[in-house]
């Protein structure tokens, strides 16, 4: 029986980018359906699992993706609350890329750092990549700065990953400039940048001078960088006696990873693939 993947996407065009990493990771059929919001989702949800038999479902398995992950999280809340008893499918949410990417820039920065006795900063903390990085950090047991330029952002970024964490140590701080996110940096070991695209966060200078920074990691690669002077492709490269990773380093990773999460949805027909998830498939595959 042919594998088929539904790609719900919240933009009105579905995302190329998804559609190839599918047809690479060997889906047989791939159905896309753009414009995708919680009011239509449900018609698609049941067209998905109501045409094969339950011992047959496991073939049928759903995306969320579109640039909007917002969007994409309240899509992938209704889909979930569209199953019931045999009648779901597998479903991965990964909007933007944002848990895929999250979970493979955490996993580079578990090759040098046992995360457990980690301070981390996460700069554009409140953006969809960087709650997710916060969070897999915290699960890990690592101390978590997220920063913001707003303290209440910041602090509202906090609450749905304490709420997911049991015993999360994470603290929302405010940084508006350079200088506030140099102070909330002092003593971390980790500093990750997750802001906007073409935002610099700190000048090479500033960020290679932290006092106790082992593992720098930049996740965007629009110039201007958010840290000046890693490249894109830096993968663990060691810069001012730093490790460093830019957005291309961490992206073969992450693409692995996205490929490997699509294959999973069709081991059964009950995977819900949330960033968690999508971090375990990470682990396992560096085991592997």
């Amino acid at each position: 029986m042919k594998k088929i993947l539904i790609q719900l996407d919240t933009d009105s065009l579905p995302g190329t980018f998804d559609r190839v990493v599918a047809i690479d990771a060997g889906v047989d059929e791939l159905l896309t359906c753009g414009g995708v919001t919680v009011e239509n989702v449900v018609p698609l949800v049941h067209g998905a699992i109501f045409t094969r038999g339950p011992n047959q479902l496991k073939h049928t398995a759903l995306f969320v993706g579109g640039s909007d992950v917002s969007a994409g999280e309240d899509v992938f809340r209704t889909v979930q609350s569209t199953f019931f008893g045999p009648m779901r499918v597998s479903v991965l949410m990964d909007s933007n890329g944002s848990s895929t990417t999250a979970a493979a820039a955490v996993l580079a920065a578990a090759k040098h750092l046992d995360l457990s006795q980690t301070t981390a900063v996460v700069a554009g903390g409140t953006g969809p990549v960087g709650q997710r990085v916060a969070r897999l950090l915290a699960g890990r047991g690592a101390t978590v700065r997220l920063a913001s330029r707003s303290a209440e952002r910041a602090e509202a970024a906090c609450e749905p990953i304490r709420k997911a964490v049991d015993g999360a140590q994470l603290e929302g701080v405010a940084t508006g400039d350079a200088d506030s996110l140099l102070k909330a940096c002092q003593g971390c070991h980790l500093l990750v940048a997750a802001g906007a695209a073409g935002v610099q966060f700190l000048s090479q200078e500033q960020w290679s001078a932290v006092y106790g920074l082992q593992v720098a990691i930049d996740l965007n690669a629009v110039p201007p960088l958010g840290l000046a002077g890693i490249e894109v492709s830096d993968r663990g490269t060691e810069r001012n006696g730093l490790v460093c990773y830019g957005a291309i380093g961490v992206g073969g990773t992450k693409m692995k990873i996205h490929k490997a999460a699509i294959q999973a949805l069709f081991e059964s027909n009950d995977r819900i693939l949330d960033v968690e998830a999508v971090y375990a498939i990470g682990e396992q595959l560096q085991q592997g």
